[in-house]
């Protein structure tokens, strides 16, 4: 029996059909009554950052994020404040610390905007911490409920990699707008005229960025823990350049809804990215999340428009043979592509569209990745080697290369 086809609330209200789903993040068949930890997908990316008032401002201006709910001082939060916003299918929670004792000060303080929680919604969130527990992992919530007027809420909590957890949610006995303690919110916000309606409707993937010899570990914790199964490995020539190089490993749930790359840096010449994003981030954490998009063109374009800026593809990207050779034909030409820095990429299965974003906050950490998929369940392999040439160029202008 396969659950590729049953939506999520999330997606479902998102106005998503699983043929568009399919195209956006490209799920595959599976049977969910095997798995021993059964992820019914993405429940919500819990960020940390030094304002939270701003930040969730940026994502709903410049993303076109929606604010669906609201957690602060005037409604008995005195920790801090929290907003969950909304594009299709995905949800951030933006947290910013309000009591200056706040633990998220603190986290704020040593890692500076990041992910603190990539959070997943599960059918059963005792057989999930069961089975983690039995293989392992570190409990960091055990199983317990939380209620209010709207329904209870069960979840849990497991330790990953640095301080990043996995909060499970099963919120199938809740309508509320987020959780208890959050009440609902919206924003007096107003898009500009002509602002689509929303600039990604999905969360494809999210990369992990882990310390030198720690890949394989971490690789095999999502195995054993949570029943992931490998997708990919990019290694040697495939993923370096004259100056730097890492490894990468490709892990996901059974129907592919959630994926986890997960990257460690190897010996180069000079300092990887991934060396730059474990020095200022001090330590282990989520890099970037890749947004799908079904129009990569508008949304890049529209995202210009609010003053979103992305690495810059040369020229000389789209004039290789070799390039023009392999990928074929596309849905747009390739001078479309590059007019706006857009790499693409084919494989067995069909063809992708990505490009990345500079970094979000003020250290060089987390960004953001936008991708179109046209069949294709890869990583843009094809274009490592460019994409790293670009991010070696800010490196070295930002001193750290």
């Amino acid at each position: 029996m396969s659950d590729t086809t049953e939506l999520t609330e999330q997606e479902r209200d998102a106005d998503l059909s699983a043929e568009q789903l399919q195209q956006l993040v490209g799920l595959v068949e599976y049977d969910a009554e095997k798995d021993p930890f059964p992820v019914t997908g993405w429940d919500a990316i819990v960020f940390v950052v030094g304002n939270a008032t701003q930040a969730a401002r940026y994502y709903m201006s410049a993303w076109g994020m929606v604010l669906e709910a609201y957690s602060g001082p005037e409604n008995g939060n005195r920790d801090h404040k929290a907003f969950v916003l909304r594009s299709g299918s995905i949800r951030f929670v933006i947290k910013g610390g309000v009591d200056p004792d706040s633990p998220l000060l603190d986290h704020q303080r040593r890692h500076g905007d990041g992910v603190v929680d990539i959070s997943l919604e599960v059918p059963d969130v005792d057989r999930c911490i069961a089975q983690a527990k039995k293989a392992g992992a570190t409990v960091v919530e055990e199983p317990h409920d939380i209620s209010d007027e709207h329904g209870t809420v069960r979840l849990a909590s497991i330790a990953t990699y640095g301080e990043t957890r996995h909060t499970i949610v099963d919120r199938s006995k809740y309508d509320g707008p987020y959780l208890p303690g959050y009440v609902a919110r919206t924003s007096t916000f107003t898009k500009r005229e002509g602002a689509p309606k929303r600039i990604f409707q999905a969360l494809d993937h999210i990369v992990g960025n882990v310390e030198m010899g720690k890949m394989d570990e971490w690789v095999a914790f999502y195995n054993r823990v949570m029943g992931f199964v490998n997708m990919a490995e990019f290694i040697g020539d495939d993923i370096a350049t004259d100056y730097s190089a890492l490894m990468s490993k490709v892990v996901a749930n059974g129907n592919h809804r959630v994926k986890f790359p997960l990257n460690e840096p190897a010996a180069g010449k000079k300092k990887s990215q991934i060396d730059e994003y474990l020095d200022f981030y001090r330590g282990p954490g989520a890099q970037h999340l890749a947004l799908a998009t079904n129009d990569i063109l508008r949304t890049v374009d529209e995202l210009r428009k609010e003053g979103v800026e992305f690495l810059a593809t040369p020229d000389s990207y789209y004039e290789d043979p070799e390039l023009r050779a392999r990928i074929g034909e596309v849905r747009v030409p390739i001078e479309e592509l590059k007019s706006r820095g857009i790499l693409v990429d084919r494989d067995e299965d069909g063809y992708l569209l990505q490009i990345f974003t500079r970094p979000l906050g003020d250290r060089p950490t987390v960004f953001f990745e936008l991708i179109e998929r046209h069949g294709s369940l890869g990583f843009g392999k094809g274009n490592f080697k460019a994409l790293f040439v670009a991010l070696e160029r800010e490196q070295d202008i930002r001193g750290n290369l």
